[in-house]
Formats: structure tokens, C-alpha cells, sequence
């Protein structure tokens, strides 16, 4: 029986050595495998019924060139990736040059990209990026096909020297900014602020294009229009490939069309998008789109392979064996062969191993299970101590004023609670993170949010927050309720409000008009009353940062919350502002901070006026419909007031509710709020007392106006302030009037 093991071992492995031998095809049989230097795989091929027979894989060559090149369409094909799903195709540079002089458009050149509309091709938003150089700069990028959009960061430098050296595209000099999922097609567009009149002895041009980040390496001499365009004419663009526009479950079904043919292969679905590709099993290699595509790797050859056997190597399908030879035998250890001075039978050799590989299938899984848990429980503890949970700890210890202090909870606790963070379970998503709505054992709803990577330097910071956010209790402000600090990046656990946020009840279709005009004017009373507490009443003042109707939540009542504190900064008592990295949200971004870097406490005060606009206006912040000049919604809406059409700009059931006097109240009150310069904006206090006061006016219309009451509620008199000011908020690009920046800064 020993020995008829070891012959049937034996024929397995000649078998698969001759399997292995075979060259790995990667084309239909008949078609050519390559187009220059570049290989062309099935299911893409060259030439008639060569492709998977859709329009998009099929590639072209042009053998007249003097070096061969594929063209998808019209653009040159760099690379095709089988176990990736990835295509490199070459990419145009948009650019647009000024006079010295006169400032005038003298050379301009914008293009876009377009993928086939029916098929499943998506510009990689994880490997691509919209980058844009210049030192006077506004790149900008629009999408089409249903990802109708506009994005862009600006560029700004005024000397040679403040140009980033390092490679990087930080906005100086070069910037850079992120796509959205599903693009298919784009255009690239620019802007300038004075059209490059104060830097053109050393950058006259603007350029722009949408590409692959780890490709490009930005240098200063970019800036020059005859140095990039020589160095960089084209720039490759990454483009994410599927097959059809149905999962792995339903392609299998047709198996006329199933897409992974061969042997040993296996289908899975991208994790966002549809369709679905297919890639060889694990121990072998090839192109698992054709018959026979996926074959044996042999690992008695592969190196590293070899290293693990240290003795005779034996090649089996999807793995490898390893034997010593005749009268040798293995050392305890089981790593090497050594000279085998006593004789034992065949027989007792195959035995002997046969049940040490019964005793391995046998206990492996419960070894594995030991070992898995005890990796898991010390890399908890990592986390748990990288995230600052023994400063948090001390920190909860040392509070003996908090009646409820933050509770810090388990990985398993919040997965229980979110079912294991089911994607059904999702409330909301923003730029700090996922929000998920969350069920704990004593039956409270919670909503439990995953924070994107923290930066480990400001962990002391961050845990400092978080003890400080434990303990606001402040009926216009979602209360924290507990963290989780085992995970990678730590989870905050919140009050759970219900009825979504205020930009959903504005903007969303069969919600539009859903609020009356009393609700509104309370929500933004309630909305300034917390950010004055936050700035002023808090124990240690708290600027929010990003300050937007997607983070003012509304419960059964719609009694505002304002949340997402991912971008807040806590401000030293003796400080007024504080210098930080440039974030916000385009269209709430307060132009003064993103000239200056300066945080204070006007910064909120800006994008509150823009919330303001939109509960005065049912306007989203940023409209792709207006005109350019009035594309931010703080633009338009005080050009609006310049000439005297606010009426024609208000939401219809406000424009019914609210008296004359009473709206233009509010419209001016918001105005304020948008001044280009922070000192002429009014606090939040003062902001709190004139929607107070306004309304009282509109719920007792018949009483005088007086704003005495409202002020001392606050604890000072006179907070209020007249309704007076020109709208200086203005920017001159390109010939245009810009008001309140709005265009996102580099990353």
C-alpha cells in the first residue's frame, strides 16, 4: 500500500510538470499577442474576432509608426493589467499661456477624455488624480454621463522661491485634488486671479490634466511653459475595466456569455460599481479568460519556494511536497534531510507520515484559531495604546465633574451593534468618515461613525477632544457618547437623531418646501446658539471648521443638532486664532482662512451665512447650473442683493411666509455673515440675538421690534448691530467677478 502511494505521488508530479512546461497562452489562438512592446491579453485582442466580441476590448495597432502602438479609440494604450482590471492609456496636458503684457490669451489648449458610455469603464478614482501647475492658477475639471460635477484646487505662488521642491503637488506651485467614483468622461477648464501678470518672468502658463499620482513628480521647472510641455507632452491616465454590468451570481447563470472559462479560475465582483472579473487560484498563473488559461506554478523552481523546502522538492496542482531521497530521512525539526542509520520498511515511512499529515488537517484548524485570536488580541492592544486609550483613561479617572463620562467600547460591542457594520446600516458618509446607525444591548439607538487615518502626532490632541466633547451637554449639539479605541483608526459613538440632516429636508426632491419658515428661523437660531456656546461657553472655546446644512441634523421636532466635529480645533484660552492646514467643504470655505491660514471664530460665522442662504433660498451651495461668476451660492446670492432681486431668489413657501421687512432683515443679517474680512462679520452672540429678535417679529408680528430681551439672555447688552455694509467679498479672474472663493484647495 506504501509503495503504491509513493508511485501514484510520483506520476502526479510528472503530470504536472509537463502541464507546467506548456507556454502560458495569453491571446486566442491565431491572434497576435502584442502591439510594440505592449502585450494586448484576451479578453482585449487585435484585429476581428479576436476580443471578448464588445465593442470596448477591441485595440487597434499602428504598425506604421517606426515603434509599433495600441490605440483604444484614438488614445495610445500603455499597459493592460489581467489581475488588476487596470488599462494605462495616454492622457493630452490642457494648458492656456497669458501675455507679459497685456494679460491676454495667447495660447490655449483644454481637452477631455471620453470611455465608452455603454461598457464598463470608470477612471480609477484611487489611482488617478486631477492635478493642475501654475502660480496663478484655478484648474478646473467637469464630469459628464451622470457624474455631472465640478472640481479644481487652486495654485498660488508669487515668487521662485515659494515653489515646493520636494515633488509633491501641495499648492504651491503644483495642486492636486481627488475624482469622483463612475467617471467616464471629463473637461478641463482654467482660471487665473490676475492672469499671471505678477509671475510671468518665470511661469506664464497655466496647466491642468487628469492623471496617474504616483506617476507624476512636480519640479519648479515645470512652471516654464517650454520645459513642461517638452517633458511631459502626454501623462498616463489609469482606467478601471470589468466585464458587463452584472455580478459574478447572475453571469454564471449564462453560461454562454460566463466570462471565466478556465480551469482553475474564479469570478469576483470589484467592491464598488458593477460587473465583475475573473483571476487564476491561488498556485496558479496565467489568463483565466481562455481555456486551459490558468496553468501549475511550479515552486520547485520559484526561488523563494525553495528556501521553504531545503530537500526535494515535488510540484503538485495549486502546490508543491517535499521528500528526502532513498535512506535519508527528515530531522526532527522537519526541515532537513539527514542520513538515515537505521532501516526502517517502506511501509512504516508512508505510514508514519501519513499520520503526521492526518495529525496537521486534524489540528491545523484549531491551531490557527489560537494563533488568530492571540494576533488579534495584541494588535487591539496596539491600537488601543497607539490611540491614546491610557492618556483617555486617565483623563475619564481624573474628571470627577461629569455625571456621564465618555465610555470607551469594545471592537465586538460596536460590531454586535451595527451587525458587523452591514452596509444597510450606513446613515451617512462625509469627508471624516462613515456613519452608522447602531442598536447597543440596553435597546439605545446610537450612531456609531469610523474616522478616516488620524495623524499618531496629534493623538494627545485628539483624545483631549474627545474628553472635552464627552462633557458638552447642549440640546443644539449631538452629544458624544462613548469611543472605540481597539480599531485601527479610532470609532466615535454618538447620540443617534433620526430624521436626517438639514440639507436633506432643503434640497432633497419630495422635501423641498417641507419647512416652514418659523422651523427655519429657529434651526438657524438653534444653529448660531450652539456655535456660540462652542466659541464662547464651552469650557475650552472649540472653532468647528466646517460648519454646512450636511452637518446640522433634525430630530422628530426638527430641533437642530450640529455634529461631525472630524475638522474642529480647540483654541487655547488665551488666543483668539490659530494658524492650521486649509480645510473645509467648497462652498462653505471662508476666504479670508484660505488666504491666510488663520482659524477664528468668524471663519464659522462665514460658512453659517451660507447656511443662512440656504434656508432663505432652497439653493445648494455649489450649482453647476448658474452662470460661472455665480456658481457658489454666497456669489450669487449677493449679487442678488447688489441689485436688488432678492425677492426673485427666495424659496417659494418663505417668500409666502415672511413679511418684507422681516425677510430683508434676514437677507442683510446673512450678508454680514459674508464679508470678505473676518472683523466685519458679527459674532456668533450677535448673530444668536438678531435671529432672536427676527423671530419675534415673526411670531408676533403685531409687537414692537426690541432686542433688549434677546441680548440680556445672553448676558451682554448691546450685541446687535445695524444693517449696514457694501459687498466687498469680490475676486476680478479672467475678467470675471468671483465672490467668496469657493474653489477647494490643493490637497
Amino acid at each position: 500500500m506504501g509503495l503504491y502511494l509513493l508511485l501514484q505521488l510520483f506520476w502526479l508530479s510528472i503530470t504536472v510538470e509537463v502541464l507546467a512546461s506548456q507556454p502560458l497562452a495569453t491571446t486566442k489562438r491565431g491572434c497576435p499577442d502584442k502591439c510594440g512592446n505592449v502585450s494586448i491579453p484576451y479578453p482585449f485582442g487585435i484585429g476581428d474576432n479576436c476580443n471578448i466580441g464588445v465593442e470596448g476590448f477591441n485595440i487597434s495597432c499602428d504598425n506604421t509608426l517606426p515603434h509599433p502602438k495600441p490605440f483604444w479609440g484614438e488614445l495610445e494604450v500603455l499597459d493592460i493589467s489581467l489581475t488588476q482590471g487596470l488599462m494605462r492609456i495616454s492622457n493630452d496636458i490642457s494648458y492656456k499661456c497669458y501675455n507679459k503684457i497685456t494679460g491676454d490669451s495667447v495660447n490655449y489648449s483644454t481637452t477631455g477624455l471620453q470611455l465608452y458610455e455603454d461598457y464598463s469603464f470608470t477612471f480609477s478614482e484611487t489611482l488617478n488624480r486631477f492635478i493642475s501647475i501654475g502660480c496663478d492658477t484655478v484648474g478646473l475639471i467637469t464630469g459628464e454621463w451622470g457624474s455631472d460635477f465640478t472640481s479644481g484646487c487652486v495654485s498660488i505662488c508669487r515668487f521662485p522661491d515659494n515653489v515646493t521642491t520636494d515633488g509633491s503637488c501641495s499648492g504651491a506651485g503644483c495642486c492636486q485634488t481627488e475624482i469622483p467614483k463612475d467617471l467616464k468622461s471629463f473637461g478641463v477648464d482654467f482660471a487665473s486671479f490676475s492672469s499671471h501678470l505678477n509671475v510671468s518672468s518665470f511661469n506664464p502658463c497655466s496647466f491642468a490634466f487628469l492623471g496617474e499620482a504616483d506617476v507624476f513628480r512636480f519640479k519648479p521647472s515645470d512652471l516654464e511653459e517650454t520645459n513642461f510641455l517638452e517633458r511631459s507632452k502626454t501623462i498616463p491616465v489609469v482606467v478601471d475595466w470589468v466585464i458587463g454590468n452584472e455580478g459574478c451570481e447572475i453571469a454564471r447563470k449564462n453560461s454562454a456569455t460566463f466570462a471565466c472559462v478556465s480551469e482553475n479560475s474564479f469570478c469576483y465582483s470589484p467592491t464598488s460599481g458593477s460587473g465583475y472579473r475573473c483571476n487564476c487560484t491561488e498556485g496558479f498563473r496565467g489568463n483565466p479568460y481562455l481555456h486551459g488559461g490558468c496553468q501549475d506554478i511550479n515552486e520547485c523552481e520559484e526561488d523563494h519556494q525553495k528556501t521553504l523546502c531545503q530537500h526535494d522538492c515535488i510540484n503538485l496542482p495549486g502546490n508543491y511536497s517535499c521528500s528526502c531521497r532513498k535512506g535519508y530521512r527528515f530531522q526532527e525539526d522537519n526541515k532537513y534531510c539527514v542520513k538515515d542509520t537505521n532501516e526502517f520498511p517502506v511501509t512504516a515511512v508512508v505510514l508514519g507520515i501519513g499520520l503526521s499529515l492526518l495529525f496537521l488537517l486534524i489540528g491545523s484548524p484549531s491551531l490557527y484559531w489560537v494563533w488568530r485570536k492571540r494576533k488579534l488580541i495584541k494588535l487591539k492592544e496596539k491600537f488601543f495604546q497607539q490611540n491614546g486609550g491610557f492618556l483617555l483613561q486617565e483623563k475619564i479617572s481624573s474628571c470627577q465633574s461629569s455625571t456621564e463620562p465618555c465610555k470607551i467600547y469594545t471592537t465586538e460591542e460596536l460590531e454586535k451593534a451595527t451587525n458587523n457594520y452591514d452596509k444597510n446600516q450606513i446613515v451617512g458618509q462625509g469627508g471624516y468618515g462613515t456613519v452608522y446607525k447602531g442598536i447597543l444591548p440596553d435597546k439605545r439607538i446610537v450612531a456609531v461613525k469610523k474616522s478616516k487615518i488620524v495623524d499618531e502626532t496629534q493623538i494627545e490632541q485628539f483624545i483631549n477632544e474627545i474628553h472635552i466633547l464627552s462633557q458638552i451637554n447642549h440640546r443644539n449639539i449631538v452629544k458624544l457618547e462613548g469611543c472605540c479605541l481597539e480599531a485601527e483608526v479610532p470609532i466615535l459613538v454618538y447620540e443617534f437623531i433620526s430624521s436626517g440632516t438639514l440639507s436633506q429636508h432643503i434640497h432633497d426632491e419630495g422635501r423641498v418646501s417641507s419647512i416652514s419658515l418659523e422651523n427655519r428661523l429657529r434651526i438657524a437660531a438653534e444653529t448660531a446658539g450652539a456655535l456660540y456656546y462652542l466659541h464662547s461657553a464651552a469650557s475650552t472655546p472649540i472653532f468647528h471648521r466646517d460648519v454646512k446644512s450636511a452637518n446640522i441634523l433634525l430630530d422628530d421636532n426638527f430641533t437642530a443638532k450640529v455634529s461631525d466635529f472630524g475638522a474642529s480645533r480647540l483654541v487655547p484660552l488665551d488666543h483668539t486664532r490659530i494658524t492650521t492646514l486649509v480645510m473645509g467643504t467648497w462652498g462653505y470655505l471662508d476666504p479670508e482662512y484660505h488666504q491666510t491660514g488663520q482659524l477664528t471664530g468668524k471663519s464659522d460665522v462665514y460658512s453659517f451665512g451660507v447656511v443662512l442662504v440656504e434656508l432663505l433660498t432652497g439653493e445648494g451651495p455649489v450649482s453647476s447650473t448658474r452662470s460661472q461668476v455665480n456658481r457658489s451660492l454666497s456669489s450669487y446670492f449677493l449679487s442678488s442683493m447688489k441689485e436688488n432681486r432678492i425677492f426673485e431668489i427666495l424659496e417659494e413657501r418663505v417668500r409666502e411666509e415672511g413679511t418684507e421687512e422681516q425677510l430683508i432683515a434676514v437677507a442683510r443679517l446673512a450678508k454680514r455673515c459674508l464679508k470678505l474680512k473676518g472683523e466685519e462679520r458679527p459674532t456668533m452672540k450677535e448673530v444668536v440675538v438678531e435671529l432672536e429678535g427676527l423671530r419675534r417679529i415673526h411670531e408676533h408680528p403685531w409687537e414692537p421690534k426690541n432686542h433688549e430681551e434677546t441680548e440680556n439672555l445672553l448676558g451682554e447688552p448691546g450685541a446687535s448691530q445695524g444693517y449696514t455694509g457694501n459687498v466687498t467679498n469680490e475676486y476680478s479672474v479672467d475678467g470675471h467677478t468671483l465672490s467668496a472663493l469657493d474653489i477647494e484647495i490643493g490637497r
